[in-house]
């Protein structure tokens, strides 16, 4: 229905990480851009550690790690004219979230169903970060998606797509309260 079918038969996947209740599709990084693929790279700018930096115009999510390293991701950002920046706290954490289209993404699609159940073909992915200003849900996310030949693009309607492992390995690592920094 998002893309996942569409994905397999372009042989996007090549095996799965174990999760449940659902496995996560393990995406064949030969077909992702070698700069969007996850690294390890120095890192010296102000924010200090647990610290989430996303660069919209080098399509760069960075996590910010103790001795000036900071762990680097490509990721997707929002199309023209949906795009946000700022600070935000991560608000709250979803394992296979479900997704229900906000009413603007309605109106610009009036076919978009009216929710997507947590699981494969959930747009959201695998997992999702929920930003939040001043106490109050941004109604933007950090997640995984069902595209991830949209890596590396502008492709979503604001929000912050990650590959499914990479968001996988954030969520674990990062934390409720911790502050992204998106330029």
């Amino acid at each position: 229905m998002f893309g996942r079918a569409e994905a397999s038969q372009k042989g996007w996947y090549i095996g799965r990480i174990p999760d449940k209740p659902f496995d996560i599709p393990l995406v064949d990084k030969a077909r992702i851009p070698e700069q969007f693929r996850r690294q390890d790279v120095p890192y010296s700018g102000r924010e200090p550690p647990g610290t989430i930096l996303i660069n919209k115009r080098e399509r760069f999510l960075y996590y910010v790690e103790d001795g000036g390293r900071a762990i680097r991701f490509g990721i997707a950002v929002g199309r023209d004219g949906q795009r946000w920046d700022g600070e935000a706290t991560v608000g709250r954490r979803a394992q296979w979230p479900s997704w229900t289209p906000t009413a603007n993404m309605r109106r610009r699609n009036p076919s978009l169903p009216q929710r997507v159940s947590g699981g494969p073909n959930n747009p959201l992915g695998a997992r999702a970060l929920y930003l939040y200003r001043n106490g109050r849900d941004t109604l933007y996310r950090i997640h995984g998606t069902n595209e991830p030949w949209s890596i590396g693009k502008a492709a979503s309607s604001g929000c912050i797509r990650m590959l499914n492992e990479h968001i996988f390995e954030l969520y674990g690592t990062v934390r409720n309260g911790a502050r992204v920094v998106v330029l």
